[in-house]
């Protein structure tokens, strides 16, 4: 238990940034196992407008410091190497 002024608000801050990185880090799933659905049914026009929906969320949850940089990199990297498989 926190008995220091300081210490106190650092864990009220843990606890919103804990429920605000949940948040985000949901969302981003969410969409990016929408751009799979879409490549599992190998529906192309789906899953380009889907992956277009994913790219910003990924990016953004790295600028908030949600995901390393690395690895939203990583993510968005995998979802466009499925999406341009379907093409060719």
């Amino acid at each position: 238990m926190a008995r220091h002024k300081s210490a106190e608000k650092r864990s009220r801050q843990n606890v919103v940034k804990r429920l605000r990185n949940t948040s985000v880090k949901s969302s981003v799933k969410t969409r990016m196992k929408s751009v799979l659905n879409a490549v599992d049914e190998k529906d192309k026009t789906t899953s380009e407008a889907a992956l277009a929906a994913a790219i910003p969320a990924i990016n953004k949850a790295a600028s908030k410091g949600v995901f390393h940089k690395k690895t939203a990199s990583r993510k968005i990297s995998r979802l466009t190497k499925k999406v341009n498989a379907l093409k060719g």
